[in-house]
């Protein structure tokens, strides 16, 4: 029985390597991981798996993932390569733009290569300031301003179109906040508990009561290999995340009390831009394709606070 072929983009990421690893977890299947650790980093990736393969590359430059994509004939692709993080996306809003050219190079390629379906890491970020609660993938407008959620909705247009002209099919993931061991320190979840643990101040912008919702990395991955798995939602746009609510203020609290930390709350001005009033996402589509219960939030810190200590 020949192997499924899948490649992996921004596999060195949080939500890439965990996915590798859910993937290569499979005996039928033959993984190849890009990246070219903007973000991204080597330590998170399985090198000595069997059926795993990595090869340092930009999908925003053809050349690099042209190569790729036609010596190898993928069966599916999961293009989550893109520029990530609110600040860094805000300060450097070319980075984000050119990412563009990474989703036009891999749609272009797996329509000439034979690709089945592409997968592809949209954002909330995309519903912008939301004017239903909460957000459904099909009723919410989407409102977006920021140059990294601009990208997203054109992106989400691309693979649309690509869909309709040439029969390419796809899954969109709207990810919300999405937390676990292997993400970066500069996100909320891991940057307030490695400020707990140490015991320095937490420190929030604008008033604390800015709300969202955090789903651990399992469950997000469990939800996105099944639809592949199970071909669910094939030419569909899904949520992926928790609809559990919680302030920001009450997050740091968390943090504290499951670290028994003695850390203080420093609120700081409100950000110009980028923050957003309250995010929870609809996930009646996500829920059918999880076979176990979702991880508390405060599970999912224990988790993240073990691999910390390590």
């Amino acid at each position: 029985m020949s192997k499924v072929k899948i490649l992996v983009t921004g596999a060195a990421g949080q939500v890439g390597s965990c996915l590798v690893d859910h993937l290569i977890a499979k005996s039928n299947t033959e993984v190849v991981g890009v990246d070219n650790f903007l973000t991204g980093k080597k330590e998170n990736l399985p090198l000595s798996a069997p059926n795993f393969s990595f090869i340092k590359a930009d999908v925003n430059h053809y050349e690099d993932i042209s190569t790729i994509m036609i010596s190898n004939k993928f069966d599916y692709v999961f293009h989550y390569a893109a520029v990530v993080g609110v600040k860094r996306t805000l300060n450097n809003p070319l980075w984000v733009l050119n990412d563009i050219k990474g989703i036009e190079n891999i749609l272009n390629l797996s329509k000439n290569t034979g690709v089945k379906r592409v997968f592809f890491s949209s954002s909330s970020e995309v519903y912008g300031e939301p004017f239903e609660h909460p957000q459904n993938e099909n009723t919410t407008p989407l409102n977006s301003k920021l140059p990294y959620a601009v990208v997203k909705n054109v992106a989400e247009a691309y693979i649309r179109s690509f869909q309709k002209e040439f029969g390419l099919e796809y899954t969109i993931f709207r990810f919300f906040n999405t937390y676990g061991p292997k993400q970066s320190k500069d996100f909320v979840v891991k940057k307030f508990i490695k400020l707990a643990i140490q015991n320095e101040n937490i420190t929030i912008y604008g008033d604390g009561l800015q709300t969202r919702t955090f789903c651990f990395i399992d469950d997000n991955i469990e939800a996105c290999a099944t639809c592949l798995f199970e071909n669910k939602f094939i030419n569909d746009t899904l949520n992926i995340g928790s609809d559990i609510e919680i302030t920001i203020k009450d997050l740091a609290e968390l943090v504290i009390k499951v670290t028994k930390s003695s850390s203080k709350i420093i609120f700081l001005p409100a950000l110009e831009e980028g923050d957003m009033t309250r995010r929870k996402p609809d996930i009646s589509k996500m829920k059918t394709l999880l076979k176990k219960d979702f991880t508390s939030l405060e599970n999912g810190i224990l988790k993240v606070l073990e691999s910390v200590k390590k």
